[in-house]
């Protein structure tokens, strides 16, 4: 608490006036001085300087009061003691442009401390005892360690659970192989050759695993004439140029329904021979 004190408003010789009357470091202090004027003369109040003492909050304000002006300074100090401050000229203008200055003077005002007096000149203080150690308890620990190491075990056990079992549903339906007949109705000889020359190159792979599906139909037949010479290598070339020839639109009015039933008939033979090899 602040040691109390003797304050009063200092009213300066010239008129300066500052409130509070008991401003501490830090507060606003108002300082204002009233200034006579003719009728239709205004006041004009000049910069107040910051010091390092003090240092204004602001511009000026000038107000009109009862035939007067208020010239009002907002300012704040940052030493306690007694201050005083140089004030800024003071201008008086006339309506017809004439002008009268007046010295701003001086304005003295007293601060307080913040720090109370017992703080100013601190007494040495002894040391304190050794401080007692708090003797918890263990158990709290315990249990948190506990039950963190179940948490984790817990954890590991779910991350390393087995795959779910899905149930085995009913197959899907596969839908009948679309006729050869209804394709060449709908235009698409080329679907039906290249469908049979699959069906033959593939049986042709079955018998033959060198001649896989990957090889060019020479390369396929060179194959299988390595691995099989007693195989009907003239039908499978024949049939299989003309498939190729119908599917990659390079021959025209070839029947392909006759040429799929052989390559048909020929994929099953060699399924056959394959199966009694």
């Amino acid at each position: 608490m602040i040691a109390p004190a003797l304050f009063v408003l200092v009213v300066q010789a010239n008129g300066w006036i500052a409130a509070p009357s008991r401003p501490t470091v830090g507060d606003t202090i108002q300082l204002e001085r009233t200034v006579t004027a003719p009728p239709g003369w205004r006041i004009r109040a000049g910069r107040l300087a910051s010091a390092t003492v003090a240092e204004p909050l602001g511009d000026a304000v000038v107000v009109a009061s009862s035939g007067n002006w208020v010239v009002r300074y907002a300012v704040v100090a940052w030493t306690p003691g007694e201050i005083t401050l140089d004030m800024p000229p003071l201008w008086r203008l006339g309506p017809d442009g004439t002008a009268d200055s007046l010295a701003g003077g001086t304005a003295t005002f007293h601060v307080a401390s913040v720090i109370p007096d017992s703080v100013r000149a601190p007494a040495p203080q002894p040391s304190l005892g050794p401080l007692r150690l708090d003797r918890s308890s263990p158990i709290p620990v315990i249990a948190a360690l506990l039950l963190a190491g179940g948490t984790l075990l817990l954890l590991i056990a779910w991350r390393r659970r087995g795959p779910r079992v899905v149930a085995a549903g009913a197959g899907l339906a596969v839908d009948p192989e679309v006729a050869d007949a209804r394709w060449l109705a709908a235009g698409e000889p080329k679907a039906v050759a290249a469908r049979a020359a699959q069906r033959l190159r593939r049986a042709v792979a079955h018998a033959v695993p060198d001649a896989h599906e990957a090889l060019s139909t020479e390369e396929c037949l060179a194959a299988l004439e390595r691995a099989r010479p007693d195989a009907p290598l003239r039908d499978l070339r024949e049939l299989l140029v003309a498939l190729d020839q119908v599917a990659f639109a390079t021959a025209h009015g070839v029947e392909v329904a006759p040429l799929a039933a052989r390559a048909r008939a020929l994929a099953r033979e060699l399924h056959g021979n394959g199966a009694r090899r």
